[in-house]
């Protein structure tokens, strides 16, 4: 195990939402925002051209609901290890 993986659950233990807060923050939230979330809920990280792909949504829409979902804190971002000139999104519950 490296000390990156180690680093990322320790992150992530630190911010676990409860159901309930994940489904409030979530429910304001455009209806592309939460298909977002859902494909990253079943399969993350994923790049933006990843999403659109996997959600059917144009670029320019999976953009704007990261930045959505960035906003109420629910995705988060890193480089990828594959390409480092891309990010990768994570949903932090």
């Amino acid at each position: 195990m490296s000390l990156s993986t180690a680093e990322d659950r320790a992150t992530a233990a630190e911010e676990t939402l409860s159901e309930e807060e994940y489904r409030d923050r979530l429910r304001e939230l455009p209806p592309s925002a939460k298909l977002v979330a859902k494909v990253l809920e079943t399969d993350s990280p994923l790049s933006q051209g990843q999403l659109a792909e996997e959600s059917l949504l144009p670029d320019r829409t999976v953009r704007y609901a990261l930045n959505r979902l960035e906003d109420v804190d629910l995705v988060g971002s890193r480089y990828s290890f594959r390409d480092a000139r891309k990010q990768v999104y994570y949903l932090k519950n």
